[in-house]
C-alpha cells in the first residue's frame, strides 16, 4: 500500500513538472547570465533533462524564454473572451493546475508551448544569434516554378529538433506507459506540425526597371498568430481519447467510435473539461465572477454564457479617447481628448 502511494505521488510530481519551464517567461532577461553553462542549474522551472540541454546549448536559452513568452501571450489572446482565459499565476506552475489535468486546455498549452520554442529558436538562428545554427542552406537550385532558391530560409528543422530535445525529454523520461505522457508528446508534436505545415515562400524580383525576369526565393515561418489560430481550431475539434493496449504498446484511441480518427496534426485529450464557471482552487479554476462581458453578444464573451446564467452587474465608466484629429503640415497630427461615459458589464 505504501509503495502504491509513493508511485502515485511520483506520477503527480512528474505531471506538475511537465511544463514548469514556462516559468522562464516570468523571469527577467537571461542575456547577461547566459555566459556560463553553470547558470543552468539555477534557472527556475527546469527539470534535470532540460538542465542538460541548457548546458549543451546555453546560448539558446534566451530564445527558449522568448518562446515561453510567445506561448503565454498567444494563449491569452486566443482565449481572452472564454471562461478559461489562460490566466497566469506567479507560482512555478504558470497556468495553474489546468495545465496538468489532461483536458483539451492542457492539450492547447502543450501544443502552443512546443511551437513557441521551435519558432523562437528558429528565429534566433535566422538572425545569427546562435553559433550552432544559421539559415537553412539545404534548399538550392531552381524550383519547378522557375525561381532560384536563395536568401536566408528559416532553419525550422533545427528549431523543431531543439524543441523536441527541450520540451519532449521530460515527458519521455516518464516512460511510454504513462497515458498523460503519450497525450502530451502527441500535442507537443501537433504544435510543431502547425508551424511546419504553414511555412511560406517569399521572393524578390530582379531585372531591368524592376521587372521580374529573375526571382530569388526563400522559405519563412508563418506569423506566430497564424500558428495560434490553427491550434485554436484544433482545440475546438480535439478528440477525446483513452489508453488501449495494442500488443506490447499502449496507444491512445478515440474514446467513442463516433469520434473522428485523429491525425498527427490534431489535438487529443484524456479528460473532459470543467465548466470553469465557479471558483475551485482545488482544481485551479478561477471562475468568471467579476469578468467583463458583452451584453449584446450571443457568443462565449456574451454575458449569458460567460456569466454562466448568474446574471451581471452594470456600472458607468468614463472613457478618454483621442478625437477631432487634424493633420498639421508638416508633419504631425494634433488631436483633442474627448470624454464620454460607457456602460461596463461584469459577471455576478
Amino acid at each position: 500500500m505504501e509503495m502504491l502511494w509513493l508511485c502515485t505521488v511520483l506520477i503527480l510530481m512528474q505531471d506538475v513538472l511537465a511544463v514548469t519551464w514556462l516559468h522562464l517567461a516570468k523571469q527577467t532577461s537571461l542575456r547577461g547570465a547566459l555566459r556560463d553553462p553553470g547558470v543552468c542549474a539555477g534557472l527556475t522551472g527546469l527539470v534535470e533533462e532540460q538542465v542538460r540541454v541548457c548546458r549543451r546549448q546555453v546560448e539558446a536559452m534566451e530564445a527558449v524564454k522568448r518562446g515561453a513568452e510567445l506561448a503565454v501571450e498567444e494563449c491569452q489572446y486566443q482565449f481572452h473572451s472564454r471562461r478559461w482565459n489562460c490566466s497566469t499565476l506567479q507560482e512555478l506552475q504558470v497556468f495553474g493546475k489546468v495545465a496538468i489535468q489532461g483536458t483539451r486546455e492542457s492539450a492547447f498549452i502543450h501544443a502552443i508551448s512546443s511551437a513557441g520554442v521551435a519558432f523562437a529558436v528558429t528565429r534566433a538562428c535566422s538572425r545569427g544569434e546562435l553559433e550552432k545554427c544559421g539559415c537553412d542552406r539545404k534548399i538550392r537550385g531552381v524550383s519547378p516554378e522557375g525561381f532560384q532558391w536563395s536568401g536566408c530560409s528559416d532553419n525550422l528543422s533545427y528549431g523543431i529538433a531543439f524543441s523536441q530535445a527541450f520540451v519532449d525529454n521530460p515527458e519521455r523520461s516518464r516512460g511510454i506507459s504513462s497515458s498523460r505522457a503519450l497525450m502530451n508528446l502527441h500535442n507537443n508534436k501537433a504544435g510543431r506540425k502547425a508551424l511546419l505545415a504553414h511555412m511560406k515562400v517569399e521572393c524578390k524580383c530582379h531585372g531591368v526597371s524592376g521587372s521580374c525576369e529573375v526571382r530569388t526565393c526563400w522559405r519563412v515561418m508563418p506569423p506566430f498568430r497564424k500558428v495560434g489560430n490553427v491550434l485554436k481550431e484544433k482545440f475546438e475539434g480535439a478528440t477525446e481519447v483513452h489508453p488501449q493496449q495494442v500488443g506490447s504498446r499502449k496507444l491512445l484511441v478515440p474514446k467513442s467510435s463516433r469520434f473522428k480518427p485523429y491525425t498527427a496534426h490534431d489535438l487529443v485529450y484524456l479528460l473532459a473539461s470543467p465548466d470553469f464557471c465557479d471558483r475551485d482552487p482545488r482544481h485551479g479554476v478561477f471562475g468568471t465572477s467579476g469578468r467583463q462581458c458583452n451584453r449584446t453578444s450571443p457568443a462565449m464573451d456574451g454575458c449569458e454564457l460567460l456569466c454562466c446564467g448568474r446574471g451581471f452587474h452594470t456600472t458607468q465608466a468614463e472613457v478618454v479617447e483621442r478625437c477631432s484629429c487634424k493633420f498639421r503640415w508638416c508633419c504631425s497630427v494634433k488631436c483633442k481628448q474627448c470624454r464620454h461615459r460607457v456602460e461596463v458589464h461584469s459577471c455576478r
